[in-house]
């Protein structure tokens, strides 16, 4: 067995998006094949409904898969193909744009008026970018959960882990998706594919894993005296790992336990061509994707392309 190195590691960074939805970016729009097959991923964390209730109103989605796991609060969803829903806390939605859809959503905040989710992009291969569209939205309680003796939990969103699976299936990456928190002090190792790239996302508490220093906050906005200043969160949280080859991840839990999400997928190592939320292999195809956007016939469902 052999513990994987860690290649990178990195704070969010703040970004807004939609109609004023203010999120973190974890990664996204610099270098695709850091993440291969992992295209983007953001944090959407607010406990203020005005910095995010005005959320994503109709978008174009191609060639790429959506993955949205809510944590707290709810976002609803609709597309131009009639699917209409509504994602609650503990639940996923995995999207597959294919060929093309209009989307939008729409997040609201729970009692308290907390708001947090994430969400992460997969691509598409060639082969399968102009597939038809579809939904699989699991409810929380479908998704397995595993609780080891020390206290550990994984929740399985996707693929198989100690040997229960995940309730998403049929996704072109490949992918394991796995929710994780370690309790304060303990030291644990956890398997992945050798086959697959891998990242870990923290966001709640700190620790370290194998080769990487403590994993450090992100600056954040806070108002002092009437005036907006930066202030860095020294929690851990926010911190992006990307992980070399190897079959297993090793993480030291800190003082407040850690939890994390491990994400993995086969690599395309296909070329990328990317406007936004449309994300094709070359730049013709792109041009073409965007041209038919503006004349009204960028909805497909279904047909493929040669």
């Amino acid at each position: 067995m052999s513990i994987r190195p860690v290649r990178h590691i990195s704070g969010t960074t703040p970004h807004v998006e939609g109609a004023g939805v203010h999120l973190q970016r974890v990664f996204g729009f610099g270098d695709p094949s850091l993440t291969d097959p992992f295209l983007m991923m953001d944090d959407f964390r607010n406990d203020d409904p005005r910095a995010y209730a005005k959320g994503f109103p109709w978008h174009p989605h191609r060639g790429i898969e959506t993955i949205t796991y809510v944590l707290a609060g709810t976002v609803d969803h609709g597309d131009s193909l009639g699917n209409r829903g509504t994602l609650g806390a503990g639940d996923v939605q995995w999207m597959t744009a294919g060929s093309g859809i209009l989307h939008q959503e729409m997040p609201k905040g729970d009692a308290l008026g907390r708001m947090h989710g994430f969400q992460l992009w997969a691509n598409l291969p060639k082969a399968l970018k102009m597939t038809k569209p579809r939904y699989q939205d699991v409810p929380s309680g479908e998704i397995p959960e595993i609780v080891d003796d020390d206290g550990t939990i994984v929740r399985v969103v996707v693929g198989s882990f100690w040997g229960r699976t995940g309730p998403v299936d049929g996704i072109a990456a490949d992918p394991q998706y796995l929710d994780i928190t370690v309790p304060p002090g303990k030291r644990r190792t956890f398997p992945v594919d050798t086959y697959r790239s891998a990242f870990a996302y923290v966001f709640e508490g700190s620790g370290s894993f194998r080769d990487a220093s403590r994993p450090f906050g992100v600056l954040t906005e806070k108002e002092i005296d009437g005036r907006e200043v930066h202030i860095r969160d020294e929690s851990g949280n926010r911190t992006l790992v990307v992980f070399g080859a190897g079959d297993e991840v090793t993480v030291q839990a800190g003082d407040e336990g850690i939890r994390f999400l491990l994400v993995s997928g086969a690599p395309l190592k296909e070329p990328v061509a990317w406007h936004g939320p449309i994300v094709m292999n070359t730049r013709e195809e792109l041009a073409q994707a965007v041209a038919e956007l503006r004349n009204g016939t960028f909805i497909k469902e279904g047909v493929r392309m040669r």
